[in-house]
């Protein structure tokens, strides 16, 4: 096909035939397309955007470009979750065995971190022996067997999001709602969901930083989705504070198990609880979200979803007894530092952000798609908000690979935390339901 009119149609505020659009996904995909016209194609859309018929258009074609997921019958239904991303953002590992306990087949395909956002690709790498590579017969197959497979995007499925998605990282058309909806999209409805809930973050560390833009593209996605016929709510999340008490892989993954245990922190649980009651209503599983959370909390509280996360291990080649012996220390990084709290007083800012920073900086995020990850290094016993704390008391543990990145971190995160003698106003995580 010719590329330059659509180019031209698009620079020009025209809108595109969807059958252009799906014309233009296969033969990009396919290597007919050089970069170089994509990549105009993309800024244009970047500066025009697309209306709702061209987004949709764009998504199923990206979603046709690779192998669908094509389950059995089953009176269980199938069901995902979504973030777009954050800091200490672990809300999908204790998730994922919850929602299998809860009676839901969960076929998650999750990404990896980029930068100081994490993925959760990467923390289930830390853990010895897992893996995440599962072919396509294989992850529905453990889908069917235990409820619940967590997996990465393979190389045939929904190809032409992966090569769009590496053009739009290196020419600056990332934030654009058309293009992140159909990224997004595309890969969960090639899953054959019934039901998703999105995690849209805003804040410091979110790649939308105000709660406008958030709402903007959590009703992007919602419409689209449930236009594509699954049936989706979204939570907008505050993420100008880390998630949790802990940032860094492997440390994400030890607060996982302690919200399966019933020892997580407090927001981290409430988030995980509050995204598994949209998916019980709109499958019909529950009829009101009051007892969807009722019988969420309960299910957590059992233990259930973290023998269920044993098997999930177990399946996906884990070595358990090593994973549980790594679980008993205390540390797993060559060097722990404490950030001490310059004065006494309340904690009345923990910047995401310049946490998320230091974290990559350690070594637990990445620059470039070629950084190798540290699983080891990380925070944890963050302070929040409303802590009260005494001069010299630690407002974070720094687990680093060597003294020298320990002492940067310290320097880094001398901003992220502000102290004060005032109380400050409470945050709710959870700033929307749409």
């Amino acid at each position: 096909m010719h590329c330059l009119p659509l180019i031209e149609a698009k620079r020009d505020k025209r809108e595109l035939a969807p059958d252009a659009i799906a014309a233009f996904v296969r033969e990009f995909t396919a290597g007919r397309i050089p970069d170089y016209q994509a990549s105009a194609l993309l800024m244009a859309i970047y500066f025009n955007g697309m209306t709702r018929a061209e987004t949709r258009a764009l998504t199923l074609a990206m979603r046709d470009s690779g192998d669908l997921l094509e389950f059995p019958n089953d009176p269980r239904p199938i069901v995902d979750k979504h973030s777009t991303g954050g800091v200490g953002d672990k809300v999908s590992l204790p998730l994922a065995p919850l929602l299998a306990c809860l009676g839901f087949r969960v076929p998650m395909i999750s990404g990896r971190g980029l930068g100081i956002t994490g993925g959760t690709l990467d923390k289930l790498e830390s853990i010895p022996g897992f893996t995440t590579q599962l072919p396509p017969a294989r992850l529905i197959d453990q889908v069917q067997r235990l409820g619940v497979a967590m997996g990465g995007q393979t190389e045939t499925m929904i190809p032409a999001d992966k090569k769009l998605y590496a053009l739009r990282d290196v020419t600056g058309t990332v934030p654009s709602i058309p293009l992140i909806t159909a990224s997004i999209l595309s890969k969960k409805l090639a899953e054959g969901l019934q039901a998703l809930v999105m995690d849209v973050k805003w804040g410091t560390a979110a790649f939308m930083q105000t709660q406008d833009q958030a709402r903007a593209l959590a009703e992007s996605i919602v419409t689209l989705a449930n236009d594509c016929g699954v049936k989706t709510r979204a939570l907008l999340t505050d993420m100008n504070t880390p998630l949790g008490r802990s940032a860094g892989n492997w440390l994400e993954v030890k607060e996982s198990v302690a919200c399966l245990e019933g020892r997580g922190p407090e927001d981290l649980t409430h988030l995980v609880v509050e995204c598994a009651v949209p998916l019980l209503v709109l499958t019909g599983l529950e009829s009101n979200p009051d007892a969807s959370r009722a019988r969420a909390t309960a299910c957590l509280a059992s233990g259930e979803p973290r023998r269920k996360w044993n098997e999930l291990l177990a399946a996906q080649g884990a070595d358990l007894d090593a994973f549980e012996q790594q679980l008993k220390l205390d540390h797993t990084a060559p060097v722990i530092v404490e950030m001490p709290a310059p004065r006494s007083g309340i904690v009345t800012r923990c910047d995401a952000r310049i946490v998320g920073e230091a974290v990559r900086d350690l070594g637990g995020g990445r620059l470039t798609k070629e950084t190798v990850i540290q699983p080891a290094v990380g925070l944890d016993r963050l302070a929040h908000p409303g802590d009260t704390v005494n001069a010299g008391v630690p407002l974070c543990r720094i687990h680093a690979a060597t003294e020298e990145s320990a002492r940067r971190a310290q320097l880094q995160l001398t901003a992220a935390f502000e102290i004060s003698d005032t109380l400050p106003a409470p945050r709710p995580r959870i700033t929307a339901l749409l």
